[in-house]
């Protein structure tokens, strides 16, 4: 490494170390599924927080009508919802002012994926967080591992379901600490026949679909390493020792496919997770391609997975140009990337690499360099 990128990177760290300074703590639990017991968790951390002389407030909980947790909310001090007319309904929902002008030391905040009314200040639940931490309020929330943006395919292949409520995986990444809440498949399953997850008439349909014990198990799985990973990159940013871990580059390369482009985004961006490395995102727009030339359809999906990528906190690079991979290489040098994603041959990026006899080209001067080329499925 030079001198020069050695002292951007320290300056880098130094404000990054400033910033976090700043911010409240987050703290977040993760489970397998609803129900696994992160909100009752929640709750009994917040009592002995309140016993020990801790200003802790809830800022929103859902009991789900679950007997065991709704009990838990006795004796804690709540912060009133506020209340917002939509199509003619009042609705509630967390109030971010209030707690910001209150000031609490601890603010308890439940699903933490959830979609805000619209009209609301901030879209998304984890807006509200981020708003709530940068007033330097420590906050304890959960979400569900099905509703981490980069696993949404993993969760698909899975489960069958398209989870339409995600978040960031730079929100997880924030958390100054991640608790995962376990549970074995068949606790999870008796606590849903008990009636302790959902109503008696839905149990039954549950069993059958989401909490089939082959889910339950894969999620689990998920979960487990998710929270590994977290604790992996708590522990390359904070021990010295470790720091040359932190200095992997991934490059995704995305074609105007929309559907191979999501995957390779989203697996390129759970690897730069892993790693807690900086990544990015090139499409080479070729003659083909050009603004008068492609389809509109297209061009919407490249825009679509242009914002997915910048959310999972890619640096999206455009540019023009016949070669391909001769612009894939000169990115990589500019960038100093380590490894490089691209599809398998039916992904329409690796047949374009083909078809112009360019990918031995690509992949042989990469054998020269210090870089690696990973196919993804």
């Amino acid at each position: 490494m030079s001198e020069e990128v050695e002292k951007e990177h320290n300056v880098q760290r130094f404000l990054d170390l400033i910033r976090k300074q700043r911010l409240g703590k987050f703290k977040i639990y993760i489970g397998m599924s609803a129900g696994v017991g992160k909100t009752y968790r929640m709750l009994q951390e917040a009592h002995a927080l309140l016993k020990n002389g801790i200003d802790v407030k809830i800022g929103y909980i859902e009991t789900h009508n679950r007997k065991e947790t709704a009990a838990l909310l006795e004796g804690l001090p709540v912060v009133p919802r506020r209340s917002i007319f939509y199509k003619g309904k009042e609705l509630d929902e967390m109030d971010v002012h209030a707690i910001v002008n209150l000031r609490p030391e601890v603010v308890i905040v439940d699903e933490l994926a959830h979609t805000n009314i619209e009209g609301s200040k901030n879209e998304k639940r984890w807006q509200d967080v981020l708003e709530i931490l940068e007033a330097g309020i420590n906050v304890i929330s959960a979400v569900n591992i099905q509703h981490i943006e980069s696993l949404n395919n993993e969760i698909k292949n899975i489960t069958g379901i398209e989870v339409q409520e995600r978040i960031p995986d730079k929100v997880l990444a924030l958390a100054d600490e991640v608790v995962n809440i376990d549970l074995t498949a068949g606790e999870l399953i008796a606590r849903l026949k008990e009636g302790k997850i959902y109503q008696a008439e839905k149990i039954e349909a549950a069993i059958k679909n989401f909490f089939k014990p082959e889910h339950i198990l894969q999620l689990r799985e998920l979960a487990l390493k998710e929270v590994a990973s977290q604790v992996k990159r708590k522990v390359e940013t904070e021990i010295p020792a470790t720091i040359a871990l932190q200095h992997e580059r991934f490059l995704a390369c995305v074609s105007s496919n929309e559907h191979a482009a999501k995957t390779i985004i989203r697996k390129t961006a759970r690897l730069a997770s892993y790693y807690n490395a900086k990544w990015f995102v090139i499409y080479v727009q070729t003659p083909n391609e050009s603004a008068d030339k492609i389809a509109l359809d297209k061009q919407r999906h490249l825009i679509n997975n242009f914002k997915l990528a910048t959310e999972l906190e890619a640096e999206v690079i455009k540019i023009t140009d016949r070669n391909v991979s001769k612009a894939i290489l000169k990115v990589a040098e500019e960038k100093r990337i380590t490894t490089i994603c691209i599809g398998k041959p039916r992904i329409s990026l690796f047949r374009i690499l083909l078809m112009r006899n360019v990918f031995n080209e690509l992949n042989n001067t990469l054998a020269t360099k210090d870089t690696d080329l990973i196919i993804l499925s």
